[in-house]
């Protein structure tokens, strides 16, 4: 009995040390590619950016005379006016080594730039948005969560409360137009996303 209660505790333990190393050999492999891919991404030369998909905010649509005696509202509205004038990129989901790869290494600090300024842009999209339909202009929120959702957003709260706009104005259908949107998105909030969407169709049966 005790020889094979001893035989099963040596076969578990070589099991494991088998598993041990075969992920450590992984984890090197993996390691390994991924500096090798980073060298290749620093030596690799600038090049143009003129292609980039940049962001266009639409100041002239957007409720700019609304809530002007909100501090909030006066804040994020001149955080939007500022942006207005710098370059905007949704680099969501890429690395630092790919976008050096894509475009050249010296250009790093000039994308994280970029992507820097649309993160802020969707947030600040989401909180003034959320302002407007807490303050009854909800049709003003609803083009604004519109835009920020065209721009590849994966702010999740901005998709709740779209869908919570689309069952309010009893347009719930559109919800489903989102999911073509959230299934492209190169983000780890893209699963979360299509929950919310999945439960606010559910919600209305």
């Amino acid at each position: 009995m005790n020889f094979l209660i001893n035989a099963s505790a040596l076969l578990f333990s070589a099991v494991i040390a088998l598993y041990l190393f075969k992920n450590k050999k992984s984890q090197d492999t993996a390691q390994k590619d991924f500096w090798e891919k980073e060298r290749e991404a620093n030596s690799t030369r600038r090049k143009s950016l003129d292609n980039l998909d940049y962001i266009k905010i639409p100041i002239e649509k957007l409720p700019m005379s609304l809530l002007s005696d909100v501090p909030k509202a006066e804040d994020y509205k001149q955080i939007i006016q500022t942006l207005a004038e710098l370059p905007i990129v949704n680099f969501t989901g890429i690395s630092n080594t790919e976008l050096k790869l894509r475009y050249g290494a010296p250009n790093i600090d000039l994308l994280c730039g970029y992507d820097q300024n649309y993160t802020l842009l969707v947030c600040t999209l989401q909180q003034w948005a959320q302002l407007l339909y807490d303050s009854g202009y909800i049709n003003e929120a609803l083009h604004m969560l519109e835009f920020s959702v065209s721009t590849g957003t994966d702010v999740s709260a901005t998709y709740r409360l779209l869908c919570q706009i689309y069952i309010q104005l009893n347009t719930p259908e559109k919800i489903g137009s989102l999911y073509p949107i959230v299934e492209v998105l190169h983000s780890a909030m893209q699963k979360t996303i299509v929950r919310i969407l999945q439960e606010a169709e559910q919600s209305v049966g």
